[in-house]
């Protein structure tokens, strides 16, 4: 059986990023269409140590400083966080699923380095 993922028409990867609130959930939207997630409620707000999160009623927090960087690296944390709403943790299939919907990988490099850190789930140190 032969598999076609078809990316949502407004996909971010290579471009300079989404730089406002409303294009960005539109985004996260989009994407949760592709994933059949079905997030509860989706946040953009000030945090202090983590780019996102993802709660277990299924609302969506991320960081509003996102909003400065690529557009490959905010594709990687939307698609990190939609897909906890289907697998609550990082093991095999989880990464299965992120490497199937961003076949390129974490974009890492592209973060803001005053982000990464240990409690960061985007931290090279994150498990």
């Amino acid at each position: 059986m032969n598999t076609q993922i078809v990316l949502p028409a407004n996909a971010i990867a290579g471009k300079a990023g989404l730089s406002n609130k409303a294009d960005f959930k539109e985004s996260v939207h989009n994407w949760a269409q592709t994933l059949s997630a079905k997030p509860f409620q989706i946040r953009v707000q000030q945090m202090k140590r983590k780019w996102a999160s993802c709660s277990s009623r299924g609302t969506l927090t991320f960081n509003e400083d996102l909003l400065a960087q690529n557009g490959s690296f905010q594709e990687y944390v939307i698609v990190h966080e939609l897909l906890h709403l289907r697998v609550p943790n990082h093991g095999k299939l989880f990464r299965s699923l992120m490497a199937l919907y961003l076949p390129d990988g974490e974009p890492i490099e592209g973060a803001n380095p005053d982000k990464q850190n240990p409690y960061s789930p985007y931290s090279p140190n994150h498990e």
